[in-house]
């Protein structure tokens, strides 16, 4: 029954993270429709991604590691050890590159700056990154859904 306890936390944690990622795309696209909103969408995908995404990311690991404790399931077993690989990368890319991308669009933006090649840049750079992001989270439930044996 723990184990399906822990199951359950970690399904709907990685619900609710991939889910709001999901949802900056749009917030995104209907700022671009509504430029005087960026600011508030931009303020508005740092405080789900703060607040709520990363904070789900973060019980993912925990839930996902004691499944593995609970089941047991060798820690090197291939498809955990690439799914946890791949997880560092997530980490280190999100704060490296996409959260610092995020705050400087946000000060560009609450400067009433959002039409200039800085911006332009950024918002590339905020897109390239969130699609990269979205890449590794895709491969790593790859990895927990169909547990190859490669």
């Amino acid at each position: 029954m723990a184990f399906l306890i822990v199951k359950y936390i970690h399904i709907l944690s990685a619900i609710v993270a991939v889910g709001l990622n999901i949802s900056y795309a749009i917030w995104i696209l209907r700022a671009q429709r509504e430029p005087a909103h960026t600011g508030f969408a931009l303020k508005g995908i740092k405080f789900l991604d703060d607040r709520i995404a990363n904070p789900a990311y973060g019980v993912l690991l925990l839930t996902g590691l004691l499944m593995v404790v609970l089941l047991p399931i060798p820690i090197t077993t291939l498809w955990i050890v690439i799914a946890l690989f791949l997880y560092a990368v997530l980490l280190v890319v999100a704060i490296t590159q996409y959260t610092p991308t995020l705050r400087n669009q946000i000060k560009l933006a609450e400067a009433g700056d959002t039409t200039s090649a800085e911006f332009s840049r950024l918002a590339r750079r905020g897109q390239l990154m969130g699609q990269t992001l979205g890449l590794i989270v895709l491969v790593i439930l790859a990895m927990m859904v169909f547990k190859p044996h490669l």
